[in-house]
């Protein structure tokens, strides 16, 4: 089976499986309930695949774990225990009363009646709340990460251990595929079909993939730190991984660093990261990033980002002189501005920053943000404006743009790219950008930036002066400077109002011959009285 077909197969018996299962169960919370026992059921086949590796080397006297002819089984199970034959090759160590085979054989039993393990009364939820607290204590990279409060759920618990019989036929095997690449597609298939179930809530941890994915080709982190304070589940630091995995680099040379202030959503991006098997540095704590900045000596090499639109309670009063508002104080009731000149703070000195803000950012004079955005165009920061095409989001029909803002700029033009003619609809509601949509604009961008091969296109882009756009009153709206294709430059109207004009005459008459023909046909019915 291809692995396409593969991963299709996989999503849909999941998805529909596990809506059966939990009908009645909030996405907000199903959501954790679920990735939890995925993680879970991951970790515990990682740890059952280095097990049989471990039997395999002791029995061969080839490799340096072997442990001789004469070794009995009792001494071999002995040495199956020893945690760092596990943690050497970066897989977590379960302890035995935390095992999936453990922990699907007395799921069961504790239906019904409580059940006693090890002296105390367990449910189904309980079982699962000290299989997660166990195998935390034993995985300092785990601490605070996993949902453990199964037993306080409104569900009932038989639900539950079907829902563990469901995860448990998850296969995270295939010719092709890596474990951790089968596992971090189904949960990223379920981070976002949770993000749709939620609605405007999901958009608080999930971006869409194809947005992220073309910020990262445009931004290209190969080597550096990346750092994303409003990181939701953490989906830029996935896409980074992948972009380096895809272009031959190596993981290890990138640093992550992120901040959450949703304690639920924190631990989803710990997840995420600890699936993955990527070191991170998301604080000691959820956090706001403005009152409580937990990396403010962070200075990034690549900053990705996808803050709140048009966040109206941001404000505090400690944040009165702030360093960070060094081109102007943000409007205290809007913080599209305060999230510009935070992640301008953040950066490096040769650093790049890639975020996505509502529309409105390019055009505002309120409360002093248009000042502030004529400091960043005069100090030389802004290096590209996209335009995004409507519904791309799951949380909001607001349009929105991709900023890009560099230090240390080699060039004073602007790049405008207008893309509201690119992507293509996957539901009534949702677009979403292609391949090629993505190497388009990615590549327009890579060619600017070289000064290699690079032409205005009309209606697409255009690379303009800041001396134009001062002009323009320091607006940075794509369509005023890309201007209109050919094609709708040699627009007739006259020719199309004609040509409208006879399809709505010959409508009318079809609807009008349509009605004559319903009124002859109503009166051959005959209603006899009662």
């Amino acid at each position: 089976m291809s692995e396409h077909q593969f991963l299709q197969e996989l999503e849909k018996k999941l998805w529909t499986s596990a809506n059966k299962l939990l009908p009645s169960l909030d996405a907000a919370v199903y959501k954790h309930v679920v990735l939890g026992m995925v993680f879970l059921k991951y970790v515990s086949d990682s740890f059952e695949t280095r097990r049989q590796e471990l039997i395999s080397a002791f029995k061969d006297p080839s490799h340096d774990y072997f442990l001789g002819e004469d070794a009995d089984e009792a001494f071999v199970s002995e040495q199956l225990e020893t945690r760092d034959f596990y943690t050497e090759k970066n897989v977590f160590w379960i302890p035995q009363a935390a095992r999936w085979d453990y922990l699907r054989s007395n799921i069961r039993l504790s239906l019904g009646s409580p059940l006693i393990l090890g002296g105390e009364f367990k449910g189904a939820g309980k079982l699962l709340d000290d299989t997660m607290e166990l195998i935390e204590k034993e995985n300092p990279k785990l601490k605070r990460i996993l949902n453990k409060n199964y037993a306080t759920l409104q569900i009932e618990q038989s639900k539950l251990a079907d829902l563990l019989d469901l995860i448990a036929t998850i296969p995270f095997t295939h010719n092709s595929l890596k474990a951790k690449d089968i596992l971090g597609h189904v949960y990223e298939y379920f981070l976002g079909e949770f993000a749709s179930a939620e609605g405007k809530k999901g958009g608080q941890f999930y971006t869409p993939k194809s947005i992220v994915n073309l910020m990262v080709e445009m931004i290209e982190p190969y080597k550096g730190r990346v750092y994303d304070p409003a990181m939701g589940s953490g989906g830029f630091f996935i896409s980074s991984e992948k972009f380096i995995e895809e272009h031959s680099g190596a993981i290890n040379d990138l640093s992550i660093y992120g901040q959450e202030s949703n304690p639920t959503t924190w631990r989803l991006a710990a997840m995420n990261m600890a699936i993955r098997g990527l070191d991170f540095d998301f604080g000691k704590e959820p956090a706001d990033t403005f009152t409580n900045d937990q990396h403010p000596d962070l200075k990034a090499d690549f900053i990705l980002a996808n803050p709140p639109f048009n966040q109206d309670e941001w404000w505090d009063a400690s944040l009165e002189g702030d360093a960070r508002w060094k081109y102007g104080t943000p409007a205290k009731g809007n913080g599209n501005y305060a999230w510009i000149q935070h992640f301008i703070h953040h950066l490096a000195p040769n650093g790049t920053a890639g975020f996505v803000l509502a529309k409105g950012s390019l055009t505002s004079n309120t409360n002093g943000e248009g000042d502030i955005r004529k400091a960043l165009i005069e100090a030389n920061l802004v290096d590209c404006i996209v335009n995004l095409p409507a519904k791309l989001f799951l949380n909001t029909q607001i349009p929105a743009s991709i900023w890009f803002v560099k230090r240390n700029r080699e060039r004073s033009n602007i790049l405008f790219i207008d893309a509201r003619n690119t992507g293509h609809l996957i539901s009534r509601k949702t677009k979403e950008f292609s391949k090629e949509d993505i190497e388009q604009i990615a590549s327009t961008y890579h060619s600017w930036k070289q000064d290699k091969d690079y032409e205005d296109i009309k209606g697409f882009c255009r690379s303009v002066t800041c001396k134009e756009v001062a002009e323009l009153n320091y607006v940075l709206t794509p369509g005023r400077y890309v201007g209109l294709e050919d094609t709708e430059d040699e627009f007739d109207f006259k020719e199309r109002f004609a040509s409208l004009s006879t399809t709505l005459q010959e409508q009318m008459a079809e609807e009008q011959n349509l009605n004559e023909r319903i009124l002859a046909n109503l009166a051959k019915i005959k209603v006899d009285d009662e």
